[in-house]
């Protein structure tokens, strides 16, 4: 993407020579910002670059999104991870897979999209806790999301002391998401919690005294081709 038009645009007051900016008034820097936007930025960030106040910022990103739906770009202006930021619309994505990523290996095994799945729903989570769901050693998987930027260690379990898992802005960035709020539910597919917690209890309380936060017998590794 090189260049954004806003020509058919309202233009207000750019602040030069009125009492207050208006909202069209400031679209043209809200893009310029926004393009060179590595992640998502926070409204109150662009209203303090800009120097106007955060309502007329929130007014000219609403518009923008309006415009770009109006007008029927290749790309749109999304809210994610509690900030703003330029993807290309979802209607193109066989396209940019094919041009752009074709040869690279940027996309997660199967093995790393449960265990991700896992800390996304029941985060905080352990390293134990999680290969008890999953049935297998889940440290690999665990190592490929921390490189990846997709979880973070959130701290320790009060109980036994071991390090939980969470996920991270990243992550909701990634899949489009503004809050963890926005995930699908799973209720229709999952045993009732209660059962769930029952069967992960009986689990840990089988596992070896000093050896709680340890996974499974059987190891799943990431192939070298996923950490990448």
């Amino acid at each position: 993407m090189t260049e954004t038009s806003t020509t058919s645009l309202p233009h207000g007051d750019d602040g030069s020579g009125g009492p207050a900016p208006s909202a069209a008034g400031i679209s043209g820097a809200m893009e310029a910002l926004l393009l060179l936007a590595e992640e998502p930025r926070r409204s109150d960030e662009l209203a303090a670059a800009v120097g106007v106040p955060e309502p007329v910022v929130t007014e000219a990103l609403a518009a923008l999104v309006n415009f770009y739906d109006e007008t029927g770009r290749g790309f749109e202006l999304r809210q994610v991870g509690g900030g703003w930021r330029y993807y290309t619309r979802e209607e193109h994505a066989d396209l940019i897979a094919a041009t752009v990523l074709e040869g690279q290996q940027s996309r997660l095994s199967q093995a790393a999209l449960e265990t991700l799945a896992v800390v996304a729903y029941t985060q905080p989570i352990s390293r134990g806790r999680v290969s008890a769901v999953r049935g297998v050693n889940v440290d690999g998987v665990l190592r490929t999301l921390l490189a990846r930027g997709l979880i973070e260690e959130a701290g320790h379990d009060p109980d036994s002391g071991a390090v939980v898992f969470a996920t991270t802005s990243y992550f909701l960035e990634r899949m489009g998401l503004r809050s963890l709020d926005d995930l699908p539910a799973l209720a229709p597919h999952l045993p009732d919690a209660e059962v769930l917690e029952a069967e992960l209890g009986q689990l840990a309380a089988a596992a070896p005294v000093g050896d709680q936060d340890e996974a499974p017998n059987r190891h799943e590794h990431e192939k070298p081709e996923d950490a990448t």
